[in-house]
């Protein structure tokens, strides 16, 4: 079992910005895929983006220019930078690693 840990949420005006944080012990060692997706009440999760264990990054193509992916393989961490926020980003944010563990997720909530 892995246990990942997201922080960074919380709440801003549109416009704003968030850096949201995600902790897995032994995620560079892995080298798996980490994955950030998001939910927003009432709608389906839907994923946002991905860093594989080589450093490709993709993003939702929609979020491209707002959003970016990075890590910190000294703290096995995942960051995602998000600018520009709109309130259509509200949602919980969830990251996954390997396709199977999951974290407990952080909310985001744009007000206009």
């Amino acid at each position: 079992h892995v246990q990942l840990v997201e922080s960074g949420g919380g709440s801003v005006q549109a416009g704003g910005s968030l850096r949201l944080s995600c902790t897995a012990p032994g995620f560079t060692s892995k080298k798996c895929a980490m994955d950030w997706h998001r939910q927003a009440a009432g709608k389906q999760r839907e994923w946002v983006s991905r860093i594989s264990p080589a450093g490709r990054i993709d993003y939702m193509p929609t979020l491209k220019e707002r959003f970016t992916l990075s890590k910190d393989e000294a703290k096995d961490t995942v960051y995602l930078q998000m600018h520009s926020l709109k309130p259509e980003d509200t949602a919980v944010y969830s990251c996954r690693l390997c396709g199977v563990y999951w974290g407990q997720g952080t909310q985001v909530t744009v007000s206009s």
